[in-house]
Parts: structure tokens; C-alpha cells; sequence
């Protein structure tokens, strides 16, 4: 299946471009991330846990970055196995482009695969749930450099009435508001 999308993010391309290289951001980021260790260089290794449909399980797998032009672009890839679940692969071309505000408008085409019993589920459910999946990733960069960059859509479907009381206990725990 395939994806794309564009977020506006109040930060420079520098610091957006930094974020996305740092495991510890990454870890925030990513639905389910209980460990992201590793660097740019070498990759990264990730363990995430997920229910797709019926299907829970813990994924275990690598993360690289390729094409890499600080502040510009970069290529993310990644492939994780879950056991019995299967396993999902998948890549996405990024690109950091500065706007008129100082900010930067990020552009993400996306491109995962799925196998074994997570193929099984259907493809409408499974792309879904990759389309939710890329949707929190870039969510929560968005809440991690302090900004509000979800498309308006998303963000009215995301949030649900009492959305409000969420925010605050959002910003009470990582101490913005």
C-alpha cells in the first residue's frame, strides 16, 4: 500500500531534520515504540507493540536512513518481525522544505508490506491501520517540536468530545500547554 501526506511544523527544516535523527524522539513518535536505540549511521533497532485488527504483537526490527540531505530529505526503511503475527516492512521518502513563517512543510510518500497472518486480515483493514499509523507518527513529531501541524481533517477525527481534558493532561505531563 501506498501514502502520502504534507504537515506544516512550527520549527525550522534544521531541527525538524535533527528530531527525526534522534532515537529518543523517535521513540515518542512511534504508536507503541517500547525501545529505539541506535544512530543515522548504523540504523536503528526497534521493538513496537500493536494490535492490527484481532492480531496483537511485539515487533522486533531495524530501522535505516539513505539519501540523506541534512535539513532537505532522507529515506527511512524499516522491517519488523512479530513471530506468528508475520511481519510489516516499509519505507518513506521525507522531504523538509522551509516556509514563508520559519517554519517547515514536511512531505512524506510511504510504501508498506505486510505477511503472514496480518495479510490475512484484508487489505482494507491493514492499510487502515498503516494510514493511522502514519498519521500518529507524524502527530506526535508535530507535539514533540511544539507545534500544531495536523491537517485539519485529522485533527477533527482525532479528536474525539472531551478532547480538551486530554490536552491539558498532555501538557501537564511533557509541560507545554
Amino acid at each position: 500500500m501506498q501514502m502520502s501526506d504534507k504537515r506544516e511544523i512550527g520549527a525550522a527544516p534544521a531541527t525538524v531534520y535533527a528530531a527525526l535523527l534522534d532515537p529518543e524522539v523517535l521513540k515518542h513518535c512511534v504508536p507503541g515504540a517500547q525501545e529505539v536505540s541506535g544512530n543515522p549511521q548504523d540504523g536503528y533497532e526497534a521493538t513496537v507493540v500493536q494490535k492490527v485488527g484481532p492480531v496483537k504483537a511485539t515487533f522486533k526490527g531495524q530501522v535505516t536512513m539513505s539519501d540523506m540531505v541534512e535539513n532537505e530529505k532522507l529515506t527511512i526503511t524499516g522491517e519488523g518481525k512479530g513471530g506468528a503475527a508475520g511481519f510489516a516492512k516499509g519505507g518513506a521518502e521525507v522531504t523538509l522544505s522551509p516556509t514563508e513563517t520559519g517554519g517547515t512543510l514536511l512531505s512524506y510518500d510511504v510504501e508498506a508490506k505486510v505477511g503472514g497472518k496480518l495479510a490475512q486480515l484484508g487489505s482494507r483493514l491493514i492499510d487502515g491501520f498503516a494510514k493511522k499509523m502514519a498519521d500518529q507518527f507524524f502527530t506526535n513529531l508535530v507535539e514533540q517540536l511544539g507545534g500544531t501541524g495536523a491537517p485539519e481533517a485529522a485533527e477533527a477525527a482525532a479528536e474525539p468530545a472531551g478532547s480538551e481534558e486530554k490536552k491539558g493532561w498532555l501538557g501537564k505531563i511533557t509541560g507545554r500547554s
